[in-house]
């Protein structure tokens, strides 16, 4: 290593740099070639939701080089998010997902801009949430509230943001049956039909054709959650931190679903490479 390389490496070591930047992110680089990287770096994305789904994809979106991101979600970590969420390990039960996902992903690239927004998405803090500055390139949808889905699609297509909405991913363990494409044609998932039908008949989205809401489903049928005998019998109780709020309640839930990382995880990867190729233009094969 010459003098000029020795003092390159130190420089980056010191502190952050342009160059170190570049560097951070030189594998992606050559997938996409420099211009689409500075295209990526002066990017803003918003993430609605960062559970299984929203985590995954906030990271992702970040090591692929993702200048400014936006975390938005009200909820704290629960130990039984360990099995699914990035944010869920030892020491960090109790805090903002929102906070522990930024704090990690500062981490990761330091030169980021990260903004957290510990608030729950629905009508009443929509134009609080959608109206951040810069305007957000992309939106990403991985909210598992039917009601606050459905709100923010519709309120995203009105202020024509390009969103990709993530649909079920619980009750799944097939990674492989996961799918992209519009919101209008997504098939077999429960939740997807149910969003389907209140934006027709409350939106006003086309009862035919495509609503060009880009989505990600799966096409394996959700399966049944299986009792469990750990608590002796007694069933579930919820343990979330600070318990039953205004927004959720374990107890209120008909059905809580299984999970598998490698799917909701899945789900997350399927939108951030939704996000990075349409602001890329980069198609796949």
């Amino acid at each position: 290593m010459n003098d000029s390389q020795v003092n390159a490496v130190s420089d980056a070591e010191d502190g952050e740099t342009r160059y170190r930047l570049h560097r951070r992110f030189d594998r992606m680089g050559r997938l996409v070639g420099d211009a689409k990287m500075e295209r990526l770096f002066a990017s803003h994305v918003l993430v609605i939701g960062l559970g299984g789904v929203g985590s995954f994809a906030a990271e992702s979106l970040l090591r692929s080089g993702v200048g400014r991101l936006t975390l938005v979600d009200f909820d704290r970590v629960c130990v039984t998010n360990s099995n699914r969420q990035l944010q869920a390990m030892r020491g960090t039960v109790g805090k903002l997902k929102a906070q522990v996902l930024a704090d990690r992903l500062a981490l990761i690239n330091p030169q980021a801009q990260l903004e957290v927004v510990p608030r729950f998405y629905d009508a009443a803090t929509s134009e609080l949430i959608l109206a951040r500055q810069p305007r957000p390139d992309f939106v990403i949808d991985a909210i598992d509230n039917i009601t606050a889905k459905c709100h923010l699609i519709a309120a995203c297509k009105e202020r024509a943001l390009p969103l990709v909405s993530s649909t079920g991913a619980a009750g799944r363990c097939d990674p492989t049956a996961l799918r992209i494409g519009d919101l209008a044609e997504t098939r077999i998932d429960p939740l997807a039909q149910e969003v389907r039908k209140i934006l027709r008949t409350k939106y006003g989205f086309p009862q035919e054709g495509s609503f060009g809401v880009h989505s990600v489903y799966s096409v394996e049928r959700p399966r049944d959650p299986i009792e469990l005998h750990y608590d002796d019998g007694l069933g579930f109780s919820c343990v979330c931190p600070g318990g039953k709020n205004e927004h959720h309640s374990c107890e209120e839930r008909r059905l809580i679903y299984g999970t598998a990382s490698y799917v909701t995880g899945s789900f997350g990867l399927f939108c951030a490479s939704v996000v990075v190729n349409s602001l890329t233009g980069v198609q796949g094969s």
